[in-house]
């Protein structure tokens, strides 16, 4: 723009606005930034000096586009919507949804509707957004071929995804594109049970956010989940899939071969484009407005066009000749647009481009210059190989300011370090990345060691000062601190900084769950016992807001599991569960999965060790006998464990529950029926544990042991419940785990009769299922547990709260009730219709995992490759 616009135009404006009201603003787009120009012009509108139009080419208001992928959890649309994204109390703001619009009047300064209405306007804000882009491929029109962008796209992949299943197509999604969004997709192909490739250009993933090093991190940690990376490779075309031999073609098989640039291909179900996007700017173009070398609506820094009546923000609006597809900067300039049609002189500043992600349990975060452009930066990298985690930090070339950072792995000092960036240092730049354990690892800092200037909230330009401030009025909350700063309403990434920074300024915390539930897990858990709610979905709509996160839904999933004998994949359950449960099995670090059968007290026939060898040598598993005494099986596809289950359950076995938040073991000796110090049967006394508590969900896992004698070979006390025989009976220990931080169990109750050492642990273990922090193991239970010890014995022996006949009833009902998971899954058609091939190959007998020899021993190194060309 030149310069002359930029010096005398805001003035210009200023005196329009002040001279007139009433007038008509109209909004064309209904996205996340469009919604929120309408809130921030409304909430600084006081005297109704505007009336909104909003103009919405999709039928459905406002949602959250950021967290889109999390619409494969549920899918339902309401828990996505933002809030107020209908606009029913506000006589002021007409929201028209399926409107689209097809063209600009600039002269008469009216909008056109695809269905013939026009719409005038004093000021035009135009926030359409962005469109996925699908490079111009040769078969990019095939049906199988999508995008991921709207609810509509992802309702349309998981239908192809489906019929790719039932007909018979291979169960593989190609994702053509390696950044933020490609992952998304990736990980959403996960859920639907295909198996996913991603083909990225660029040497690496997330290459606009992560170095070389970063990069390649990334790439074997997604790869070791099982998700095949192409890097480097282009598309050359996608066409329909070739036969092997002729054989009739079903009329809904649309799979298709992806050519890859180097020669090789692939068969697939599916295909998403997520290859970037570009602006929709094509209104813009139309009506001649002026737009940016590279594609967008030119703005200035006011966020206004060469149109002094028209504004353009977020992803569509050229600002100064850049386009941002980030909601932090959009939301900026919504907020400027809204300052400016009031007549302020807000402008767009430098824009926060940091992200983090977690997907698949991999953790990835940039900020600030990540790749180091600054001239004569310096870098601070720590990078371990075994741990799996890479950190840079970017420094000034006096190595005193932080400029900006990379994080792969462990990305848990994101919170501190983006605030920091621009800022001076508080001490040494690598006692911020170095590793847990090392003496020195976040030495020091903390939220309260940053200036008041930093920015904690970067979507909604949120400082540490703002924050303090709205405590220093009164907030003393996260809830109450979100909602006067909206810090933490967008991608949600700062609120745990929130909390930090309440607590630095001493201000005491709730114990709530999360933002979504006031209450904390054991409040809850007595709410779905007192209630007759057994959905997610109606305790949050009843006792929480908003649509949850990965901290409530899967320990409301353990509370719903803990209270009811339901198949934790029936219904809306199946949606909570994370990775493990939602196949009934550990997947491991290349990606398959293990299957551990139930062997109670380590007690096995010999029938069944046969059958575990046959299974083992008929699909190649690795086997290893565990130190809860009883033998895992490694290395099986996901479509593989029903038919390994099948001929286990016939063979008299049932799952282990390995996967779970359960009880996993009962560890024991051989007892006085073998041992010639044995003092009582505690092979028995370890199998009656066993089968009474397989399956109990609690809110961390639970392993058991039982000894003989005194000489511990079961080595009892380093577990949550340990059983020690006596001349007497059996001594109880309880509270001991190993770990990170190993605890000796501890002596409850002495010399007990089998009926009372039983009931004890009814109670001890309902009483910790109902008042623990989710996540949280015994014995850091016990440690918090007012009155500790002695007030456990109270309440376990002595019945001092009254509820111990309450504990037992719920122990018996889970006896009375227990069914086992993977037998459950075999008689369900709709249960077992999740376990999907992950190979393009899926009736040949071909080994799941290439093996290496080392030591005598089969480690695994990788998944099968897909054949190629």
């Amino acid at each position: 723009m030149g310069a002359s616009h930029e010096a005398t135009q805001p003035q210009y404006r200023l005196l329009n606005v002040c001279v007139m009201a009433a007038r008509n603003v109209v909004v064309v787009g209904n996205g996340m930034v469009g919604h929120r120009f309408v809130e921030a012009l409304r909430a600084r509108d006081a005297d109704g000096t505007w009336r909104v139009t909003v103009l919405a080419e999709e039928t459905d208001a406002a949602y959250d586009r950021v967290g889109l992928t999390g619409y494969t959890e549920h899918w339902d649309r309401r828990l996505l919507a933002l809030p107020g994204n209908d606009y029913a109390d506000d006589d002021l703001v007409d929201l028209r949804l399926g409107h689209r619009v097809t063209g600009i009047d600039r002269t008469a300064k009216s909008v056109l509707t695809a269905d013939g209405d026009r719409v005038d306007y004093d000021a035009l804000v135009l926030a359409t957004g962005s469109y996925a882009f699908v490079p111009p491929v040769p078969g990019h029109d095939l049906p199988p071929c999508h995008v991921y962008r709207t609810l509509d796209d992802l309702d349309a992949i998981r239908a192809d995804a489906q019929r790719a299943r039932e007909t018979g197509r291979a169960a593989v999604g190609v994702v053509i594109g390696g950044g933020l969004l490609g992952l998304e997709a990736a990980n959403a192909l996960r859920a639907f049970g295909l198996q996913a490739h991603i083909v990225e250009m660029a040497p690496r993933l997330m290459a606009q956010q992560l170095d070389k090093a970063g990069g390649a991190l990334l790439s074997r940690m997604i790869t070791d989940l099982g998700i095949t990376v192409h890097v480097g490779v282009g598309t050359e075309s996608i066409r329909p899939a070739q036969r092997n031999r002729p054989v009739r073609r079903s009329a809904d098989d649309d799979s298709v071969r992806v050519r890859l640039s180097d020669g090789t291909h692939i068969d697939a179900g599916l295909v998403i484009f997520a290859a970037g996007v570009r602006p929709r700017d094509e209104l813009a173009r139309d009506a001649g407005l002026a737009i940016a070398e590279r594609g967008g609506v030119l703005t200035d820094l006011g966020c206004l066009t060469d149109d002094h009546d028209i504004f353009a923000i977020g992803e569509v609006a050229a600002i100064d000749g850049r386009c941002y597809g980030l909601v932090g900067p959009g939301y900026t300039s919504a907020e400027v647009a809204a300052d400016r049609l009031l007549g302020g002189a807000a402008e767009f500043g430098e824009a926060d481009m940091s992200t983090k992600l977690k997907l698949l349990g991999v953790d990835v975060a940039s900020f600030g210059d990540a790749l180091g452009d600054t001239p004569d930066c310096l870098e601070v990298v720590v990078n371990d190989a075994v741990s799996q985690t890479y950190a840079k930090l970017v420094l000034s070339d006096d190595a005193k300011t932080l400029l900006g950072g990379v994080l792969v792995g462990d990305a848990s000092a994101y919170g501190i370090l983006r605030p920091m960036v621009g800022e001076a240092l508080p001490g040494d730049a690598l006692a911020l990345i170095a590793p847990v354990g090392s003496g020195s690892a976040g030495a020091g800092f903390g939220v309260g060691s940053l200036p008041a200037s930093a920015q904690i909230c970067s979507c909604n330009n949120v400082t540490k000062g703002d924050l303090t401030d709205a405590i220093a009025d009164g907030c003393c909350d996260v809830p109450a601190l979100k909602k006067c700063t909206l810090a933490g309403t967008s991608c949600g990434s700062c609120v745990p900084l929130l909390k930090q920074l309440l607590e630095a300024e001493g201000v005491e915390q709730s114990k709530a769950l999360c933002e979504h539930f006031s209450q904390s897990r054991a409040e809850l858990f007595e709410i779905v016992t007192a209630t007759s709610i057994r959905t997610f979905s109606a305790l949050i709509e009843r006792f929480g807001t908003g649509k949850g996160c990965d901290i409530c839904k899967p320990a409301v999933a353990s509370i719903l599991a803990s209270t009811s004998s339901e198949h934790i994949l029936d219904g809306e359950q199946a949606s909570l569960q994370d990775s493990n449960d939602h196949f009934l099995a550990n997947i491991q670090r290349n990606g398959s999965y293990s299957i551990v059968p139930r062997v109670p007290g380590g007690d096995i026939t010999p029938e069944q060790l046969i059958l575990i060898g046959e299974i083992a040598r008929d699909f190649n598993l690795y086997t290893k006998i565990t130190g809860g005494q009883r033998i895992d099986m490694f290395g099986a596809r996901v479509d593989q464990l029903p038919e390994i289950w099948r001929r286990l359950v016939d063979g008299g076995m049932e799952s282990g529950h390995a996967y779970g938040k359960a009880l996993r073991t009962v560890k024991s000796c051989v007892g006085s029926d073998w041992c010639r110090y044995g003092q009582q049967d505690s092979v028995q006394m370890a199998m009656d544990l066993e089968l009474r508590y397989r399956g109990l969900r609690a809110p961390h896992k639970i392993k058991m042991g039982v000894s003989g004698c005194a000489r511990e070979c079961a080595e009892a006390q380093s577990k949550d419940v340990g059983v020690i025989a006596t001349e007497e009976g059996w001594n109880l220990y309880v509270g001991g785990n190993g770990g990170m931080s190993p605890r000796h169990a501890r002596l409850l109750a002495a010399d007990l009769d089998d009926a009372t050492l039983v009931r004890y642990i009814d109670r001890f273990l309902m009483f910790y299922i109902r008042t623990a922090d989710r996540l949280q193991r015994t014995a850091s239970w016990l440690e918090a547990l007012d009155g500790g010890l002695d007030h456990l014995r109270d309440v376990v022996c002595n019945d001092s709260l009254g509820l111990a006949a309450e504990f037992e009833d719920a122990i018996a009902r889970h006896v009375e009730g227990y069914a086992c998971e993977w037998k459950g899954v075999l008689e369900d058609p709709d249960k077992l219709s999740r376990f999907v091939s992950f190979v393009n190959a899926p009736d040949v007998a071909d080994p799941t995992i290439d093996f290496i020899e080392r030591s005598g021993r089969k480690i695994p190194i990788g998944m099968p490759k897909v054949p190629q060309t």
